[in-house]
């Protein structure tokens, strides 16, 4: 997010200009400290050898996912929820070692994708993502309209995505697994634009404590995280070329 941008009609002196470019600083410092941890991991264990010893195990009708395999996929939720439901209570510190460990599990879940889809196609998606990514939030940001409602919706969208998402990853369907994909792109980058606006309110509001708003700015952050890795998912499932 750049200056011009920041520097919005809504933000009518120099000092909240300031606050509004510290708070987004802070933000895309916390969402590209996760991307680039878990993107590390991804790649340094994206390889056969790591899913076989680790995410896979033997059975008499063949390799099925390990026990460590569903503990590294669903063991963020958890995280993710209990950051959520106490941050009041966290302190500031406990809290970031919790996106910390969130964006470890992360880049290990995402590990398997570079054993799945080739590295070219990775590569363009991710940009692709970054790109469409980079636009919804800009709208989100300089939109009037208020997105409330449609954020609403488009989280009840998310929960039974996610439902049928958990559903599907033992049944295997093909086609549900293509509907879930069409309707994240939708949902996500919808979402983005929803979440850039209830963040522009936060760092516009002068009455919250500088401790609360570094809380708001890195859970600002872990939500823009999470929506940019499900995006991109989404397209990789749609458009990536398999190896």
């Amino acid at each position: 997010m750049n200056n011009q941008i920041i520097d919005d009609y809504s933000f009518d002196t120099a000092e909240k200009q300031a606050a509004a470019r510290q708070f987004f600083a802070k933000v895309y410092g916390f969402m590209f400290f996760a991307l680039i941890v878990s993107g590390v991991i991804a790649f340094q264990y994206g390889n056969i050898d790591f899913i076989k010893e680790y995410f896979l195990t033997q059975t008499p009708k063949g390799m099925k996912p390990s026990a460590l395999f569903y503990v590294v996929v669903f063991s963020p939720i958890g995280v993710a929820l209990l950051m959520q439901t106490m941050v009041n209570r966290l302190s500031f510190p406990l809290l970031f070692g919790l996106f910390s460990l969130y964006s470890v599990l992360i880049g290990f879940s995402l590990s398997t994708i570079f054993v799945i889809y080739t590295a070219t196609s990775i590569a363009v998606i991710f940009g692709v993502t970054a790109g469409t990514f980079g636009v919804m939030a800009i709208m989100g940001y300089v939109t009037k309209a208020d997105l409330t409602k449609f954020g609403s919706i488009l989280m009840m969208a998310f929960w039974g995505m996610f439902i049928a998402g958990i559903v599907n990853m033992f049944i295997g369907w093909e086609t549900l697994s293509f509907f879930i994909s069409v309707l994240g792109v939708v949902v996500f980058t919808g979402l983005t634009a929803y979440h850039m606006q209830q963040l522009k309110k936060f760092a516009h509001d002068s009455e919250i404590s500088a401790d609360d708003k570094n809380k708001l700015a890195l859970l600002g952050g872990f939500t823009l995280y999470v929506l940019f890795v499900n995006l991109f998912l989404s397209l990789l499932r749609l458009f990536g070329s398999r190896e």
